[in-house]
Protein backbone atom coordinates (compact mmCIF):
# COMPACT_ATOMS: atom_id res chain seq x y z
CA UNK A 1 0.00 0.00 0.00
CA UNK A 2 1.33 3.26 -1.22
CA UNK A 3 2.07 5.86 1.77
CA UNK A 4 0.22 9.24 1.17
CA UNK A 5 2.99 12.06 0.71
CA UNK A 6 2.76 15.54 1.95
CA UNK A 7 1.98 18.54 0.19
CA UNK A 8 3.66 21.62 -0.31
CA UNK A 9 1.18 23.24 1.92
CA UNK A 10 1.25 19.91 4.31
CA UNK A 11 5.05 20.33 4.33
CA UNK A 12 4.69 23.90 5.54
CA UNK A 13 2.45 23.69 8.31
CA UNK A 14 4.53 20.99 9.58
CA UNK A 15 6.78 24.03 10.59
CA UNK A 16 3.87 24.88 13.46
CA UNK A 17 2.57 21.63 14.16
CA UNK A 18 2.06 18.13 13.38
CA UNK A 19 0.24 18.14 9.79
CA UNK A 20 -0.67 14.30 8.16
CA UNK A 21 -1.68 13.75 4.33
CA UNK A 22 -4.87 15.64 3.38
CA UNK A 23 -5.64 17.52 7.10
CA UNK A 24 -4.65 20.65 5.99
CA UNK A 25 -7.48 22.05 3.77
CA UNK A 26 -9.98 21.62 6.58
CA UNK A 27 -7.82 22.57 9.30
CA UNK A 28 -6.99 25.87 7.19
CA UNK A 29 -11.06 26.27 6.40
CA UNK A 30 -11.60 26.18 10.17
CA UNK A 31 -8.78 28.42 11.23
CA UNK A 32 -10.41 31.41 8.33
CA UNK A 33 -13.78 29.98 9.85
CA UNK A 34 -13.20 31.22 13.59
CA UNK A 35 -10.91 34.22 11.65
CA UNK A 36 -14.05 35.79 10.47
CA UNK A 37 -16.41 34.76 13.53
CA UNK A 38 -14.15 37.12 15.66
CA UNK A 39 -13.77 39.77 12.77
CA UNK A 40 -17.13 39.92 12.62
CA UNK A 41 -17.16 40.93 16.78
CA UNK A 42 -14.14 43.74 16.23
CA UNK A 43 -16.34 44.92 13.90
CA UNK A 44 -19.03 45.41 16.26
CA UNK A 45 -17.36 46.67 18.96
CA UNK A 46 -16.96 50.11 17.74
CA UNK A 47 -20.46 50.60 16.96
CA UNK A 48 -21.76 48.85 20.71
CA UNK A 49 -19.53 51.86 22.48
CA UNK A 50 -21.25 54.42 20.04
CA UNK A 51 -24.45 53.24 21.08
CA UNK A 52 -23.62 52.39 24.46
CA UNK A 53 -22.14 55.98 25.01
CA UNK A 54 -25.07 57.69 23.36
CA UNK A 55 -27.98 56.20 24.66
CA UNK A 56 -27.24 54.73 28.35
CA UNK A 57 -23.66 55.96 29.78
CA UNK A 58 -20.03 54.75 30.53
CA UNK A 59 -21.83 53.43 34.00
CA UNK A 60 -23.58 50.60 32.78
CA UNK A 61 -20.49 48.87 31.49
CA UNK A 62 -20.55 48.04 35.06
CA UNK A 63 -23.02 46.25 35.17
CA UNK A 64 -23.10 44.55 31.97
CA UNK A 65 -21.17 41.46 32.83
CA UNK A 66 -24.48 40.81 35.91
CA UNK A 67 -26.89 41.55 32.88
CA UNK A 68 -25.04 39.31 30.54
CA UNK A 69 -25.35 36.07 33.03
CA UNK A 70 -28.90 36.94 33.68
CA UNK A 71 -29.41 36.32 30.36
CA UNK A 72 -27.33 33.60 29.55
CA UNK A 73 -29.21 31.64 32.43
CA UNK A 74 -32.29 31.69 29.67
CA UNK A 75 -30.10 31.10 26.59
CA UNK A 76 -28.05 28.93 27.13
CA UNK A 77 -30.97 26.37 28.44
CA UNK A 78 -32.89 27.67 25.15
CA UNK A 79 -29.90 26.19 22.81
CA UNK A 80 -29.91 23.23 24.52
CA UNK A 81 -33.25 22.58 23.68
CA UNK A 82 -33.10 23.65 20.18
CA UNK A 83 -29.61 21.39 19.94
CA UNK A 84 -31.86 18.22 21.06
CA UNK A 85 -34.19 18.61 18.47
CA UNK A 86 -32.62 19.75 15.44
CA UNK A 87 -29.62 18.01 13.10
CA UNK A 88 -26.44 19.85 13.67
CA UNK A 89 -26.71 21.34 10.04
CA UNK A 90 -29.54 23.33 11.37
CA UNK A 91 -28.45 24.05 14.70
CA UNK A 92 -25.85 25.89 13.73
CA UNK A 93 -27.53 27.33 10.17
CA UNK A 94 -30.16 28.36 12.82
CA UNK A 95 -28.37 29.57 15.35
CA UNK A 96 -25.68 32.10 12.99
CA UNK A 97 -28.30 33.23 11.19
CA UNK A 98 -30.41 34.13 13.72
CA UNK A 99 -27.47 36.27 15.04
CA UNK A 100 -26.85 37.91 11.44
CA UNK A 101 -30.89 38.28 11.27
CA UNK A 102 -31.04 40.60 14.73
CA UNK A 103 -27.86 42.87 12.97
CA UNK A 104 -29.77 43.53 10.02
CA UNK A 105 -33.24 44.88 12.58
CA UNK A 106 -30.66 46.12 14.57
CA UNK A 107 -29.43 48.63 11.63
CA UNK A 108 -33.33 49.38 10.75
CA UNK A 109 -33.87 50.37 14.00
CA UNK A 110 -30.43 52.61 14.48
CA UNK A 111 -31.41 54.26 11.31
CA UNK A 112 -34.86 55.22 12.88
CA UNK A 113 -32.74 56.60 15.65
CA UNK A 114 -34.50 54.38 18.36
CA UNK A 115 -32.55 54.01 21.66
CA UNK A 116 -30.13 50.45 21.41
CA UNK A 117 -27.28 51.20 23.45
CA UNK A 118 -28.18 48.80 26.37
CA UNK A 119 -29.85 45.96 24.23
CA UNK A 120 -27.50 46.05 21.97
CA UNK A 121 -24.62 46.36 24.58
CA UNK A 122 -26.08 42.97 26.22
CA UNK A 123 -26.31 41.34 22.57
CA UNK A 124 -23.10 41.94 21.32
CA UNK A 125 -22.03 40.03 24.54
CA UNK A 126 -24.05 37.41 23.91
CA UNK A 127 -23.07 36.89 20.73
CA UNK A 128 -19.71 36.71 20.93
CA UNK A 129 -19.75 34.17 23.58
CA UNK A 130 -22.16 32.06 22.18
CA UNK A 131 -20.97 31.91 18.58
CA UNK A 132 -17.41 31.00 19.21
CA UNK A 133 -18.25 27.90 21.50
CA UNK A 134 -20.73 26.96 19.01
CA UNK A 135 -17.73 27.22 16.80
CA UNK A 136 -16.03 25.22 18.97
CA UNK A 137 -18.14 22.46 19.56
CA UNK A 138 -18.64 21.95 15.89
CA UNK A 139 -14.44 21.84 15.47
CA UNK A 140 -14.37 19.49 18.38
CA UNK A 141 -17.10 17.56 16.72
CA UNK A 142 -15.00 16.58 13.49
CA UNK A 143 -11.26 15.86 15.21
CA UNK A 144 -10.70 12.77 17.32
CA UNK A 145 -8.53 14.21 20.66
CA UNK A 146 -5.36 12.84 18.90
CA UNK A 147 -6.00 14.94 15.98
CA UNK A 148 -7.40 18.08 17.79
CA UNK A 149 -4.45 18.31 19.72
CA UNK A 150 -2.40 18.74 16.57
CA UNK A 151 -4.56 20.72 14.20
CA UNK A 152 -6.17 22.86 16.60
CA UNK A 153 -2.69 24.74 16.83
CA UNK A 154 -3.65 25.80 13.44
CA UNK A 155 -6.96 26.60 13.83
CA UNK A 156 -6.72 28.65 17.42
CA UNK A 157 -4.11 30.63 14.78
CA UNK A 158 -7.03 31.80 12.96
CA UNK A 159 -8.92 33.28 16.26
CA UNK A 160 -5.57 34.70 17.91
CA UNK A 161 -5.38 36.52 13.90
CA UNK A 162 -9.06 37.56 14.11
CA UNK A 163 -8.93 39.49 17.36
CA UNK A 164 -5.70 41.03 16.01
CA UNK A 165 -6.59 42.34 12.59
CA UNK A 166 -9.97 42.90 12.87
CA UNK A 167 -9.67 46.52 14.89
CA UNK A 168 -7.67 47.31 11.79
CA UNK A 169 -10.54 46.16 9.13
CA UNK A 170 -12.51 48.39 11.15
CA UNK A 171 -10.12 51.60 10.65
CA UNK A 172 -10.37 50.84 6.77
CA UNK A 173 -14.22 50.77 6.61
CA UNK A 174 -15.80 52.95 9.29
CA UNK A 175 -14.82 56.41 7.52
CA UNK A 176 -15.61 54.68 4.16
CA UNK A 177 -19.22 53.06 5.34
CA UNK A 178 -19.97 54.96 8.52
CA UNK A 179 -20.75 53.06 11.63
CA UNK A 180 -24.52 51.70 11.27
CA UNK A 181 -23.63 49.51 8.39
CA UNK A 182 -21.12 48.32 10.19
CA UNK A 183 -23.70 46.05 11.46
CA UNK A 184 -24.46 44.94 7.87
CA UNK A 185 -20.72 44.13 7.36
CA UNK A 186 -20.36 41.89 10.33
CA UNK A 187 -23.63 40.00 9.15
CA UNK A 188 -22.05 39.66 6.04
CA UNK A 189 -19.22 38.16 7.45
CA UNK A 190 -21.19 35.58 9.23
CA UNK A 191 -22.69 34.08 6.71
CA UNK A 192 -19.45 33.63 4.72
CA UNK A 193 -18.16 31.58 7.88
CA UNK A 194 -21.63 29.59 7.78
CA UNK A 195 -20.51 28.57 4.19
CA UNK A 196 -17.05 27.78 5.30
CA UNK A 197 -18.57 25.72 8.03
CA UNK A 198 -20.49 23.40 5.52
CA UNK A 199 -17.65 23.17 2.99
CA UNK A 200 -15.68 21.43 6.26
CA UNK A 201 -18.34 19.53 6.93
CA UNK A 202 -18.65 17.76 3.50
CA UNK A 203 -15.05 17.55 3.75
CA UNK A 204 -15.19 15.43 6.49
CA UNK A 205 -18.35 13.36 6.29
CA UNK A 206 -17.60 10.45 4.21
CA UNK A 207 -13.59 10.04 6.93
CA UNK A 208 -16.18 10.09 10.30
CA UNK A 209 -18.63 7.78 8.38
CA UNK A 210 -16.00 5.22 7.69
CA UNK A 211 -14.19 6.28 11.00
CA UNK A 212 -14.68 2.73 13.75
CA UNK A 213 -14.10 5.09 16.47
CA UNK A 214 -17.90 5.38 18.67
CA UNK A 215 -17.14 9.42 19.28
CA UNK A 216 -16.73 10.22 15.37
CA UNK A 217 -19.30 8.17 14.50
CA UNK A 218 -21.63 10.62 16.77
CA UNK A 219 -21.49 13.71 14.26
CA UNK A 220 -23.72 12.50 11.16
CA UNK A 221 -25.30 15.78 10.38
CA UNK A 222 -28.89 13.72 10.41
CA UNK A 223 -29.13 13.79 14.25
CA UNK A 224 -29.31 15.95 17.19
CA UNK A 225 -26.79 15.87 19.31
CA UNK A 226 -29.06 14.85 22.47
CA UNK A 227 -31.54 15.44 25.26
CA UNK A 228 -29.64 16.33 28.33
CA UNK A 229 -30.37 19.92 29.76
CA UNK A 230 -27.06 21.98 29.37
CA UNK A 231 -26.19 23.09 32.93
CA UNK A 232 -27.67 19.35 33.86
CA UNK A 233 -24.34 18.25 31.94
CA UNK A 234 -22.33 19.84 33.65
CA UNK A 235 -23.25 19.35 37.82
CA UNK A 236 -24.01 15.56 36.70
CA UNK A 237 -19.83 15.07 35.15
CA UNK A 238 -17.13 15.87 37.40
CA UNK A 239 -14.96 16.25 34.36
CA UNK A 240 -17.04 18.87 33.08
CA UNK A 241 -17.68 20.40 36.53
CA UNK A 242 -14.27 20.89 36.56
CA UNK A 243 -13.59 22.60 33.40
CA UNK A 244 -16.70 24.99 34.21
CA UNK A 245 -14.65 25.68 37.98
CA UNK A 246 -11.96 25.65 36.10
CA UNK A 247 -12.85 28.47 33.50
CA UNK A 248 -14.71 30.54 36.19
CA UNK A 249 -11.53 30.93 38.67
CA UNK A 250 -9.37 31.97 35.55
CA UNK A 251 -11.60 34.64 34.30
CA UNK A 252 -12.08 35.51 37.74
CA UNK A 253 -8.41 35.88 38.00
CA UNK A 254 -8.09 37.46 35.39
CA UNK A 255 -10.23 40.24 35.28
CA UNK A 256 -9.37 41.38 38.90
CA UNK A 257 -5.54 41.17 37.10
CA UNK A 258 -6.98 44.02 34.84
CA UNK A 259 -7.97 46.07 37.70
CA UNK A 260 -4.91 45.72 39.11
CA UNK A 261 -3.64 47.10 35.91
CA UNK A 262 -6.05 49.81 35.29
CA UNK A 263 -5.57 51.07 38.62
CA UNK A 264 -2.11 51.23 38.78
CA UNK A 265 -1.74 52.57 35.67
CA UNK A 266 -4.32 55.21 36.23
CA UNK A 267 -1.88 55.85 39.81
CA UNK A 268 0.84 56.05 37.38
CA UNK A 269 -0.54 58.93 35.00
CA UNK A 270 -1.27 60.94 38.36
CA UNK A 271 2.13 61.15 39.05
CA UNK A 272 3.64 61.76 35.65
CA UNK A 273 0.97 64.85 35.52
CA UNK A 274 2.09 65.72 39.08
CA UNK A 275 5.94 65.88 38.16
CA UNK A 276 5.91 67.73 35.10
CA UNK A 277 7.02 64.49 33.03
CA UNK A 278 3.86 64.41 31.09
CA UNK A 279 5.31 66.55 28.26
CA UNK A 280 2.07 68.08 27.52
CA UNK A 281 -0.49 64.57 27.69
CA UNK A 282 -3.58 64.46 29.29
CA UNK A 283 -4.05 61.66 31.68
CA UNK A 284 -6.80 60.33 28.74
CA UNK A 285 -3.43 60.29 26.24
CA UNK A 286 -1.36 58.94 28.79
CA UNK A 287 -3.46 55.90 29.75
CA UNK A 288 -4.49 55.41 26.10
CA UNK A 289 -0.88 55.92 24.77
CA UNK A 290 0.03 52.84 27.74
CA UNK A 291 -2.96 50.09 26.21
CA UNK A 292 -2.31 50.85 23.06
CA UNK A 293 1.61 49.56 23.01
CA UNK A 294 0.38 47.09 26.09
CA UNK A 295 -2.34 45.69 23.61
CA UNK A 296 0.00 45.44 20.45
CA UNK A 297 2.88 43.45 22.21
CA UNK A 298 0.20 41.11 23.88
CA UNK A 299 -1.43 40.20 20.40
CA UNK A 300 2.04 39.72 18.38
CA UNK A 301 3.67 37.43 21.52
CA UNK A 302 0.01 35.75 21.52
CA UNK A 303 0.41 35.20 17.59
CA UNK A 304 4.34 33.47 18.37
CA UNK A 305 3.38 31.56 20.84
CA UNK A 306 0.61 30.00 19.62
CA UNK A 307 2.74 29.51 15.85
CA UNK A 308 6.14 28.50 17.64
CA UNK A 309 5.40 27.21 20.88
CA UNK A 310 1.78 25.83 21.49
CA UNK A 311 1.95 22.42 19.16
CA UNK A 312 5.42 21.84 20.97
CA UNK A 313 4.39 22.00 24.48
CA UNK A 314 1.63 19.85 23.33
CA UNK A 315 3.96 17.69 21.62
CA UNK A 316 6.40 16.98 23.94
CA UNK A 317 5.08 17.23 27.64
CA UNK A 318 0.95 16.90 26.96
CA UNK A 319 -1.95 18.25 28.03
CA UNK A 320 -1.32 17.25 32.19
CA UNK A 321 1.14 20.16 31.41
CA UNK A 322 -0.50 22.55 29.31
CA UNK A 323 -3.11 23.23 31.42
CA UNK A 324 -0.34 23.84 34.61
CA UNK A 325 1.67 26.64 32.58
CA UNK A 326 -0.65 29.88 33.07
CA UNK A 327 -1.54 29.39 36.64
CA UNK A 328 1.84 29.28 37.29
CA UNK A 329 3.03 31.93 35.60
CA UNK A 330 0.23 33.76 37.12
CA UNK A 331 1.14 32.83 40.84
CA UNK A 332 5.06 33.60 39.99
CA UNK A 333 3.32 37.35 38.36
CA UNK A 334 1.24 37.79 40.95
CA UNK A 335 3.46 37.33 43.72
CA UNK A 336 5.97 39.87 42.35
CA UNK A 337 3.34 42.21 42.23
CA UNK A 338 2.45 41.59 45.76
CA UNK A 339 5.64 42.64 46.88
CA UNK A 340 6.49 45.55 43.97
CA UNK A 341 3.48 47.03 42.53
CA UNK A 342 4.77 48.90 40.40
CA UNK A 343 3.75 50.09 36.46
CA UNK A 344 6.66 48.19 34.89
CA UNK A 345 6.11 44.67 37.32
CA UNK A 346 2.56 44.78 36.58
CA UNK A 347 2.85 45.51 33.27
CA UNK A 348 4.93 42.39 32.08
CA UNK A 349 2.53 40.13 34.59
CA UNK A 350 -0.13 40.98 32.53
CA UNK A 351 1.76 40.64 29.43
CA UNK A 352 2.87 37.24 30.01
CA UNK A 353 -0.60 36.03 31.23
CA UNK A 354 -2.57 37.56 28.83
CA UNK A 355 -0.55 36.08 25.80
CA UNK A 356 -0.35 32.99 27.11
CA UNK A 357 -4.02 32.98 27.76
CA UNK A 358 -5.08 34.20 24.57
CA UNK A 359 -2.48 30.87 22.89
CA UNK A 360 -1.65 28.23 24.86
CA UNK A 361 -4.54 28.29 27.07
CA UNK A 362 -7.12 29.04 24.68
CA UNK A 363 -5.84 26.04 22.85
CA UNK A 364 -5.94 23.62 25.69
CA UNK A 365 -9.12 24.74 26.67
CA UNK A 366 -10.88 23.90 23.47
CA UNK A 367 -8.98 20.14 23.28
CA UNK A 368 -10.34 19.40 26.69
CA UNK A 369 -13.75 18.79 25.03
CA UNK A 370 -12.11 16.60 22.03
CA UNK A 371 -12.49 13.02 24.46
CA UNK A 372 -16.46 14.13 25.22
CA UNK A 373 -19.78 13.17 24.05
CA UNK A 374 -20.99 15.15 21.31
CA UNK A 375 -24.21 15.81 23.19
CA UNK A 376 -21.30 17.58 25.87
CA UNK A 377 -19.59 19.39 22.89
CA UNK A 378 -22.59 21.66 21.88
CA UNK A 379 -24.61 21.52 25.36
CA UNK A 380 -22.39 21.91 28.22
CA UNK A 381 -20.11 23.40 26.41
CA UNK A 382 -22.15 26.42 25.74
CA UNK A 383 -22.63 26.59 29.32
CA UNK A 384 -19.48 26.37 30.51
CA UNK A 385 -17.90 28.73 27.68
CA UNK A 386 -20.73 31.60 28.51
CA UNK A 387 -22.36 31.36 31.82
CA UNK A 388 -19.64 30.29 33.48
CA UNK A 389 -16.67 32.88 31.95
CA UNK A 390 -18.67 35.50 32.91
CA UNK A 391 -19.48 34.46 36.20
CA UNK A 392 -15.76 34.99 36.73
CA UNK A 393 -16.31 38.90 35.36
CA UNK A 394 -19.36 39.02 37.91
CA UNK A 395 -17.04 37.63 41.21
CA UNK A 396 -14.43 40.01 40.34
CA UNK A 397 -16.68 43.05 39.89
CA UNK A 398 -17.84 42.18 43.43
CA UNK A 399 -14.28 41.48 44.93
CA UNK A 400 -13.46 45.01 43.28
CA UNK A 401 -16.37 46.40 44.85
CA UNK A 402 -15.87 44.67 48.30
CA UNK A 403 -12.29 45.45 48.14
CA UNK A 404 -12.44 49.25 47.09
CA UNK A 405 -15.58 49.78 48.70
CA UNK A 406 -15.30 48.26 52.14
CA UNK A 407 -12.13 47.21 53.12
CA UNK A 408 -10.08 49.92 51.46
CA UNK A 409 -7.68 47.34 50.07
CA UNK A 410 -4.64 48.65 48.37
CA UNK A 411 -3.26 46.70 45.26
CA UNK A 412 -0.57 44.51 46.57
CA UNK A 413 -3.65 43.57 48.56
CA UNK A 414 -5.89 42.57 45.25
CA UNK A 415 -2.63 40.69 44.00
CA UNK A 416 -2.75 38.46 47.20
CA UNK A 417 -5.88 37.94 47.00
CA UNK A 418 -5.41 36.56 43.22
CA UNK A 419 -2.39 34.41 44.72
CA UNK A 420 -5.23 32.58 46.50
CA UNK A 421 -7.01 32.54 43.85
CA UNK A 422 -4.42 30.92 41.98
CA UNK A 423 -3.77 28.22 44.54
CA UNK A 424 -7.43 27.24 44.00
CA UNK A 425 -6.53 27.42 40.13
CA UNK A 426 -3.70 25.04 40.65
CA UNK A 427 -5.43 22.40 42.09
CA UNK A 428 -8.51 22.11 39.72
CA UNK A 429 -6.08 22.07 36.74
CA UNK A 430 -4.20 19.12 38.26
CA UNK A 431 -7.44 17.46 38.92
CA UNK A 432 -8.25 18.31 34.70
CA UNK A 433 -5.25 16.82 33.44
CA UNK A 434 -5.34 13.38 35.56
CA UNK A 435 -8.83 13.04 34.44
CA UNK A 436 -8.11 13.63 30.68
CA UNK A 437 -5.18 11.45 30.61
CA UNK A 438 -7.87 8.71 32.30
CA UNK A 439 -10.45 9.92 29.23
CA UNK A 440 -7.13 9.51 26.27
CA UNK A 441 -4.77 7.42 27.86
CA UNK A 442 -1.83 7.37 25.47
CA UNK A 443 -1.19 10.94 26.81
Amino acid sequence: MEVAKLSPLERFLNLFTEVKPGEAASSLLLALNIYLILSAYYVLKPVREALILAGGGAEIKSYAAAGQAMLLLLAVPFYGWLAARLPRRWLINGVTLFFAGCLVAFYFLARLELSLGVVFFLWVGIFNLMVPAQFWAFANDIYKPEEGERLFVIVAFGASLGAVSGSYLVALLIGRLGVYELMLVAAGILVLSLLLTHSVARRESTRQRADTDPLRQQTADEEPVGDGGSFSLVFRNRYLLLIALLMLVLNWVNTTGEYILGRTVLATAEQTLASDAAQGLTREEIIGSFYAEFYTVVNIAGLLLQLFVVSRVLKFFGVRVAIMILPLIALGGYALAAFYPVLSIVRWVKTAENATDYSLQNTVRQVLFLPTTREQKYKAKQAIDTFFVRAGDVLSAAVVFVGSTWLALSTQGFAVFNIVLVGVWLLIAFMIGSHYRRLVPDK
